[in-house]
C-alpha cells in the first residue's frame, strides 16, 4: 500500500540501498534545493532550517523544516507594497427580510466583527429601524499583501437629512459609534413665467419642483379658483430656498419665501413670515393673512366637475338643486379639512354615502360626501386642523364616479363654496406689522437683484 507523505515533507525511502548512498543522495538533493531558492531583499522565510535524517534498518527518513518547505513550494516570495492601498467602499441596500447581520456577512465580514459593530451601533441607533430601500456604506481596508484579508474598517448610515452615524474600528480591534451633523447651506432661487396652457406646464418649464408648486397652490387656494380664475397670459413669480449639505451630496427644497400671481392684471403678492410666537404663515403686502378660516378647494389636483346651483341630476334624471360643488379625482385622493373645527357627523348619510361634517364656529360648517373611506381615527367630537387629511375620494352613495361633493353651510344654509365670502384671516398690527414690513422689503430687494442662485448664509433662513 502506498504510504502518504508525512507533514513537513518527510519522505520514506523504501529501496534497499546502502545507507551511505541514501545519505549522499539526500545531501546532494538538498544542495540543489538550496541553489534553486529565490533571493529576496525582505522575507520572513528562514532557508537555513536543518535537515533531519534518521535511519532504521533499510529505511531512512529525511525531514525538511517547515520554513524551507514554504520556499520549495513557491520560487518567489511576494514583497509587501511600499504603501497601504487605498480603502474602498461598498454601498449596501436593505432588501425585504434583510437584517444588518445578514447584510454584513454577505459582503464577507466575519461574524465576530459584524456582531461587535452592531453592538456598538446599538448605543446610538437601533438596527431594527432599518427600512427596505435604505442604504449604508461599508468601508474596507485592503492589506499590504494581495492575499491578506480586507479589513472591515467603517460603517456609515444616514440617520437624517444632514446626520450620519459612523461605526468605526479602533486600533485595538473594537468598534465605536458616533453621529456627525453636517452644516447646511441655504440658497435662494428665482423662477418666473407666463401661463400659456396651464400653470403646471408653465411652472415645470420655469424649473419649479412639483412639491413647491403644491405649496404655491395651497397658499393661494383661499382666494383663487385654479379651475376658473387662471387665464392665458397670467404671470407668476416665485423665490424659494434650496438647502444643501456642506459636502454637496444631499439637497432638498426649502420653503417659498415670496410669490406673486398676476391674474388679468391684478397683482397678488404673498410673503412667508415667522411671527414672534413662532407661527409661520403667508401674508399679503399689507400684512393680511393669505390663509382664510376656510378653504375653497379642500383637495389637491382635482377638476371642478359640477357647480353649485340647480341642475339635472345625473342619476335621478330630473332637475334638483345641487347644494355644493363636485371635484372629480381618482379614488383614494386625500380630502382635507377646510378649516379648524370639530367633527359633528361621521358616518353614512343617504345619497351622500360616507359623509363627514365639521363645525368650525357658531356660523360655519363644511361637509364632505361620497368618500371611499375615512382617515383612521376620525370620530364624532374629534378636533381637526385645517389641511389635515380626514378621508379619501370615493363613489359611495348616489354617485356616477369618484369625486368629492363639498358643501359650505353658513348659519344653517348651504352657500356656494366658490363665491361665498370667506372669513378673514389674521391681520398683523403694531410691532408685529413693523417686523413683517422689514422682512417684506428685504425679500423684495433680494428678488430684484437675484441671479439664478444667491447664497444667504449657512443655517440661516431669510424668514428669521
Amino acid at each position: 500500500m502506498k504510504q502518504r507523505p508525512h507533514k513537513g515533507y518527510s519522505y520514506m525511502i523504501r529501496r534497499r540501498l546502502p545507507l551511505t548512498a541514501i545519505i549522499s543522495s539526500t545531501l546532494i538533493a538538498g544542495g540543489l534545493f538550496m541553489l534553486d531558492l529565490p533571493k529576496t531583499e525582505e522575507t520572513d522565510t528562514h532557508l537555513h532550517a536543518p535537515l533531519s535524517i534518521s535511519a532504521s534498518g533499510d529505511h531512512a527518513t529525511v525531514s525538511v523544516g517547515s520554513s524551507a518547505q514554504a520556499a520549495i513550494q513557491s520560487k518567489t516570495v511576494e514583497k509587501p507594497l511600499d504603501k497601504m492601498p487605498d480603502p474602498y467602499v461598498k454601498t449596501l441596500e436593505v432588501g425585504s427580510g434583510d437584517t444588518l447581520m445578514k447584510m454584513l456577512l454577505n459582503v464577507g465580514i466575519n461574524r465576530g466583527d459584524a456582531y461587535t459593530a452592531i453592538e456598538a451601533m446599538r448605543t446610538a441607533y437601533d438596527p431594527r429601524r432599518l427600512r427596505v430601500g435604505q442604504t449604508l456604506d461599508v468601508t474596507f481596508q485592503p492589506g499590504r499583501h494581495q492575499d491578506m484579508p480586507h479589513l472591515f474598517q467603517e460603517l456609515r448610515l444616514k440617520t437624517g437629512f444632514n446626520k450620519d452615524l459612523f461605526v468605526t474600528r479602533n486600533s485595538d480591534g473594537d468598534y465605536t459609534a458616533h453621529e456627525e451633523e453636517q452644516e447646511l447651506i441655504t440658497t435662494l432661487h428665482r423662477a418666473e413665467g407666463t401661463i400659456d396652457s396651464s400653470l403646471y406646464v408653465a411652472a415645470s418649464k420655469a424649473g419649479i419642483p412639483a412639491a413647491l408648486l403644491m405649496e404655491f397652490i395651497f397658499a393661494y387656494s383661499f382666494d383663487v379658483d385654479f379651475q376658473r380664475d387662471i387665464q392665458k397670459g397670467d404671470r407668476f413669480e416665485v423665490m424659494y430656498e434650496k438647502i444643501t449639505t456642506a459636502d454637496g451630496e444631499r439637497s432638498k427644497m426649502g420653503n417659498i419665501q415670496y410669490a406673486s400671481l398676476s391674474l388679468s392684471g391684478t397683482h397678488l403678492p404673498i410673503y412667508r413670515y415667522k411671527e414672534k410666537d413662532g407661527h409661520v404663515a403667508y401674508y399679503d403686502d399689507r400684512g393680511q393673512s393669505a390663509q382664510k378660516a376656510l378653504m375653497r378647494t379642500p383637495i389637491n389636483g382635482a377638476r371642478l366637475s359640477s357647480s353649485f346651483g340647480k341642475r339635472k341630476h345625473p342619476i335621478l334624471g330630473y332637475s334638483k338643486m345641487h347644494t355644493g360643488v363636485d371635484f372629480a379625482a381618482p379614488r383614494g385622493t386625500p380630502i382635507f379639512a377646510a378649516g379648524d373645527g370639530v367633527l359633528d357627523y361621521v358616518g353614512r348619510k343617504g345619497g351622500y354615502g360616507k359623509y363627514i361634517r365639521i363645525r368650525h364656529n357658531s356660523e360655519y360648517q363644511t361637509a364632505y360626501a361620497h368618500m371611499r373611506a375615512y382617515k383612521k381615527g376620525m370620530y364624532k367630537g374629534k378636533r381637526v386642523k385645517q389641511g389635515q387629511v380626514i378621508g379619501y375620494v370615493g363613489t359611495t352613495g348616489r354617485s356616477t364616479g369618484p369625486h368629492l361633493h363639498y358643501e359650505i353651510i353658513r348659519n344653517g344654509r348651504k352657500a356656494n363654496p366658490m363665491k361665498v365670502r370667506m372669513p378673514s384671516g389674521k391681520k398683523l398690527k403694531g410691532q408685529e406689522l413693523a417686523r413683517f414690513m422689514a422682512v417684506k422689503n428685504k425679500y423684495d430687494a433680494q428678488y430684484a437683484k437675484l441671479e439664478p442662485v444667491i447664497s444667504i448664509g449657512r443655517l440661516a433662513s431669510a424668514a428669521e
